[in-house]
């Protein structure tokens, strides 16, 4: 294991060098794969310089020890869980929940409720990994489970970040058009900024545009107190989980989906893990790190839920409950049933939270292709350094913004069936990245622990359950509810099954790794136990060079599992897309 401090920052292109703990210790080598990914923390709010203390036994800073170093510190390492929360409430999570809202009032907040806890575990892996190996999560795929897996997933994360960045400047045009500003130029100019804000060199630059915008987002508190809510009812539909009464079930299930889809997405993890490496935070920084995490989820969970209550509360008792089109009709509603100045609030709101999108969303794209094929991938580098990863940037950015201003795309639809399509593929990220965090020679003391691996599992059984009715969904549109009812039972029945064979494998193969009684001389030599990680370790453990690291030998089975996770992935996803097009030609 390597024990490191802070790293200084390089100038040259190669993986720079770090010392080990300890007067006598040779140098090692970092796996960090850009030099520029090396030195002093830039945030919006504070600079941390490498030669601000180094981490005692406590795992504190001698220089920032006190209470207000800490703030000081805390506000320094702000950003990336702010950034990827707050731009996850994009222009496609204001089009589901706005449908929720609009269609079925407050009945389906429990959902928000419930995701709380995926996405602190999911979010929380991801920081982990990225503070420990230095090495953006495209990049770990690859070089753990293959070229074949790491295409896939590659290709997986281009296509659906392609599609989203679409919706962003849907949302942005219905925004613009809400508000009397014509579409094209409105739609360059957004594409402009937000190629502007990433390419100026300077990762500080870019953090305090990101988090200008995190504070827009606040722009819908007004809305929901003009609104005027049914407080007690909101009260009760957050923590009573139900389905609205007279609904048909299937259509319920495929926004639930959708909900989950927009509120995790596979872009979420790419992201965070990249920008946290780019923001050069080390292990020393986790608990900070977290902080900024638990932030970032309270803000993505209210505004959610301001966002389906408003609309709610607007539509309540109105010819347009039930009947929504996309977020334009809810800004419309807005304006008509609540006040002019509501629907304005809205339009910009709707067009700030798809700006921050699109920017993260573009971000996780151009540092997962950095990773893939080893270009320099930092915002702390100047166009001239980095071409290829700024090029991709405004490449998928302008390109998205050209298809939004051709006439005739469905947008409400494409919006929503965008995040669909998320929660169908979201699975699988999640299963490489629970593997990824189990990886003890990519994590050493970082590694999950028991209860993780368990809800984790969990999660991904409860992904892979709503995916089939989503599927089922699809290629059976007039699908009943004990249909559906039968799937979610039949899929409950078979991960138990899984869970507890899984479990008694487990217990098998720690029996046969225990060492034989005393005095028994003739039994066979029982397997090399394998030792848990040293946890005093972990502010200091940085994965060593990729390239140092043994190859991790799949099971049949589990590479048995993963094919055949594959392989429905693909067809769901296809069946998803066939679906929404019929769906907007009115087939």
């Amino acid at each position: 294991m390597i024990k490191t401090p802070l790293n200084r920052a390089h100038h040259s292109d190669t993986p720079p060098q770090t010392a080990a703990h300890g007067p006598s210790s040779a140098p090692e080598q970092s796996a960090v794969l850009d030099s520029a990914h090396v030195g002093d923390i830039h945030g919006a709010f504070g600079t941390i310089r490498v030669s601000d203390g180094t981490a005692d036994a406590a795992g504190a800073s001698s220089a920032r020890s006190s209470w207000k170093a800490r703030i000081k510190t805390l506000l320094a390492i702000i950003g990336p869980g702010l950034i990827v929360m707050v731009g996850d409430n994009d222009a496609g999570a204001f089009g589901t929940y706005t449908e929720a809202g609009q269609n079925y009032g407050t009945s389906l907040l429990w959902t928000l409720l419930l995701l709380v806890p995926v996405l602190y575990v999911n979010q929380e892996m991801v920081l982990r990994l990225g503070v420990v190996t230095g090495v953006g999560h495209a990049r770990l795929i690859l070089e753990r489970f293959g070229k074949f897996w790491g295409a896939f997933s590659a290709i997986d994360l281009f296509i659906l970040n392609a599609l989203t960045i679409v919706t962003e400047f849907i949302g942005i045009s219905i925004g613009l058009d809400y508000l009397g500003v014509p579409k094209i130029p409105g739609v360059v100019v957004a594409a402009v900024v937000v190629v502007g804000a990433a390419s100026t060199g300077s990762f500080k630059t870019f953090e305090r545009v990101c988090l200008t915008l995190v504070v827009g987002s606040f722009l819908l508190v007004p809305v929901f107190f003009m609104s005027n809510p049914d407080y007690g009812q909101m009260a009760h539909d957050f923590v009573v989980p139900g389905f609205p009464a007279g609904s048909d079930v299937a259509d319920v299930t495929l926004l639930v989906i959708a909900i989950v889809g927009t509120t995790i997405a596979p872009w979420q993890l790419f992201f965070q893990q990249s920008y946290v490496i780019d923001k050069r935070i080390t292990p020393r920084y986790m608990k900070y790190e977290r902080v900024d995490l638990w932030l970032g989820i309270a803000l993505v969970i209210l505004g959610a839920a301001s966002i389906m209550s408003f609309t709610a509360s607007t539509f309540a008792g109105q010819p347009e409950f039930g009947q929504f089109t996309d977020a334009g009709g809810v800004a419309e509603g807005l304006g008509t049933y609540v006040g002019h100045l509501a629907g304005i609030l809205f339009a910009l709101a709707l067009i700030d939270a798809s700006i921050i999108g699109a920017a993260a969303v573009g971000l996780s794209t151009s540092y997962a292709l950095g990773d893939v094929l080893g270009l320099k991938h930092s915002l702390h580098r100047k166009i001239r350094d980095a071409k290829g990863f700024y090029a991709a940037f405004a490449g998928v950015i302008l390109l998205s913004a050209v298809i939004v201003i051709i006439p005739g795309s469905p947008l409400g639809l494409l919006t929503v069936g965008v995040q669909v399509l998320a929660g169908v593929l979201l699975p699988s990220a999640t299963v490489f990245l629970l593997m990824l965090c189990n990886d003890k020679q990519v994590m050493g003391p970082w590694v999950n622990g028991r209860w993780m691996n368990i809800f984790t599992s969990a999660v991904i059984a409860v992904l892979v359950i709503l995916s089939v009715v989503l599927t089922a969904s699809v290629l059976f549109p007039d699908i009943d509810a004990a249909t559906i009812l039968t799937i979610l039972g039949v899929g409950a029945g078979l991960a138990v099954l899984t869970g507890a064979g899984l479990t008694v494998a487990h217990l098998a193969r720690r029996s046969r790794t225990r060492p034989a009684p005393e005095g028994t001389h003739d039994a066979a030599p029982a397997p090399a136990v394998v030792r848990p990680p040293d946890r005093s370790q972990r502010l200091t453990w940085r994965m060593p060079p990729l390239a140092l690291l043994e190859r991790p030998q799949l099971s049949t089975a589990r590479r048995v599992g993963l094919s055949v996770l594959r392989l429905y992935l693909l067809v769901a996803m296809v069946l998803v897309v066939v679906r929404v097009v019929q769906l907007a030609v009115g087939g």
